[in-house]
């Protein structure tokens, strides 16, 4: 190893005492502010959302290519599905008043549903009606990407309001022969041996699960193309739709990624609490591998409202307004008692330092331990030219 120093990179406190805190923070706002401006699109498997989402990712990626492809393409043994897309939904009451409306959540829409126009009554309509009951103000997110089905999904108190009566109901949406999209981004390094980065660009308006991880990716995208001269090893940046987008990608790069990788992570859910769980392959049992430790001040933030602390990671009893519910179903199933929270800029940002620390070091050990590696300068170091760092146990 070519070193001339060594840094000991704790990836908090030595981050913060290279760079000012407002440095740092400056930097968790423009992630925020990424992750807000992507909030409102409708992200699903297939659809102009997921387009949208990566074009924009594109543009602070330079390189990241897109690719699109067809409805009906196999994948091994999957099929790429038929492209969703969604324009309106609601229902309406016998006075004609707008009791559900996708256009202000865009969760009260079943994912993947199909278009309907209907007059039912109440009856006729819960059977298409989705809630929580243990959480009567969370939207849940549904999704029925298989199987012909419409539905709506909206909390158990707007349910307890529905009177005997009938609904109108309409799903604006088209179901048709059309293209599954993905965008990949190669950084290389001195090795053509691979680290293999992926993440999720197919739920709708959920900021943890799943926009915290493609926000992450980006900013940790930004920093290896920095820095891209002096890596040792090469990226590979994937942003895939869940489960049918890793299928395809892999068929299409098997015997290369196989060949290729020496490591390969997931980021998903990188802001639930003020704790990142690392599972590895093949087990379902999370590790702790790090805890946010810039503590001061609770901070909530929504988008478009001011951070009211310079610090604090979100944390405790939070109660958001339905409109801004972040749980998915599947978390709510298996995380009931958990809060809904929004990622703001201070859990962003220590997200992002704890993720490099993973990204950096575990793939040169056999677990998470102290390991040297020559690769990366820590974010937001003044000490860019340092070519071996140490790492030691979260």
């Amino acid at each position: 190893m070519n070193s001339t120093s060594e840094i000991r990179w704790d990836p908090i406190e030595s981050i913060l005492a290279g760079a000012s805190e407002e440095k740092l923070l400056e930097r968790g706002d423009e992630l925020y502010r990424w992750l807000s401006d992507l909030f409102p699109v409708c992200r699903s498997l297939t659809g102009n959302g997921v387009r949208q989402t990566i074009s924009y990712f594109q543009r602070l990626l330079p390189g990241l290519q897109i690719h699109e492809v067809p409805s009906g393409t196999a994948a091994f043994d999957w099929t790429v599905p038929a492209e969703w897309n969604i324009r309106a939904a609601w229902i309406k009451d016998s006075q004609g008043k707008t009791v559900v409306d996708f256009a202000h959540n865009n969760l009260h829409v079943v994912g993947y549903s199909i278009p309907v126009q209907a007059t039912l009554s109440l009856d006729e309509l819960q059977p298409h009606l989705h809630t929580l009951p243990e959480q009567p103000d969370a939207i849940p997110y549904i999704t029925s990407y298989y199987k012909p089905y419409w539905g709506f999904c909206l909390t158990e108190r707007q349910r307890a309001t529905l009177g005997p009566g009938e609904y109108t109901v309409c799903i604006d949406s088209t179901l048709e022969p059309g293209s599954l999209t993905y965008a990949d981004l190669v950084i290389p390094g001195k090795s053509a041996r691979e680290v293999f980065l992926s993440t999720y660009v197919c739920h709708p308006s959920l900021a943890n699960n799943e926009l915290s991880g493609p926000v992450i990716m980006a900013a940790i995208g930004q920093y290896l193309l920095a820095h891209a001269p002096h890596l040792e090893y090469t990226y590979r940046l994937v942003f895939i739709p869940e489960t049918i987008g890793s299928i395809v990608y892999l068929s299409r790069h098997l015997e290369h990624l196989q060949k290729q990788v020496v490591a390969g992570f997931n980021l998903t859910c990188l802001a639930m609490t003020s704790r990142i769980p690392f599972f590895t392959a093949g087990t379902e049992t999370p590790t702790l591998i790090a805890s946010h430790r810039i503590s001061s001040a609770p901070c909530v933030r929504t988008p478009n409202t001011t951070r009211t602390s310079r610090g604090g990671v979100m944390n405790g009893s939070i109660a958001l307004p339905e409109s801004t519910c972040l749980l998915s179903h599947s978390c709510a199933a298996s995380m009931p008692s958990m809060t809904p929270i929004i990622p703001h800029s201070t859990t962003l940002i220590s997200s992002l330092l704890l993720v490099c620390r993973v990204v950096f070091a575990s793939f040169a050990s056999a677990s998470i331990s102290s390991s040297t590696i020559s690769d990366t300068a820590p974010p937001f170091s003044e000490n860019h030219n340092s070519e071996s760092v140490v790492f030691t146990q979260v």
